[in-house]
């Protein structure tokens, strides 16, 4: 009897690559399997970085929002519907690549270089700029949470 996988996907490492003139951009090798692969990408709300994620992934969104009980019912609708409005289905291609949006990259400042990084559920996608402009505060955040967890 097989059992059904509910786990999360997890991407790890962090990966320089290269946007070409068509915005295509390679994802690390470890985390496809080969072409045809289908990822979401979405803009993060808040922050200048993309994110990219399996429809799995994706689904979870609308519970996530649906469950806030800080926002009202029409909120809710509103941010699901903005959050999947600016969502875009991307396949690989034979070199494991997949082509950006315009208005994606434009979000992200994403000019010829770029960096993934690898986190639970999704892969970031950062300008080589705004990820150098973040680390410092990535690193201030990671030692406090591994002080606060006993690391």
């Amino acid at each position: 009897m097989g059992q059904e996988s509910t786990s999360t996907a997890l991407y790890s490492g962090t990966f320089e690559r290269s946007l070409d003139a068509k915005n295509r951009v390679a994802i690390p090798s470890a985390w496809v399997s080969g072409e045809g692969e289908e990822f979401h990408v979405v803009p993060h709300p808040k922050e200048k970085f993309l994110m990219v994620m399996r429809a799995e992934e994706l689904g979870k969104w609308e519970q996530r929002f649906q469950e806030s009980a800080r926002l009202t019912p029409k909120e809710k609708r509103s941010a699901i519907r903005a959050f999947y409005a600016s969502a875009r289905a991307v396949s690989t291609d034979k070199q494991g690549r997949i082509v950006l949006a315009e208005p994606h990259c434009a979000w992200a400042q994403l000019a010829g270089d770029a960096i993934f990084i690898g986190s639970p559920g999704r892969i970031e996608i950062w300008s080589s700029e705004n990820f150098a402009a973040n680390e410092g505060t990535n690193n201030s955040a990671l030692q406090a949470a591994a002080e606060e967890a006993g690391l």
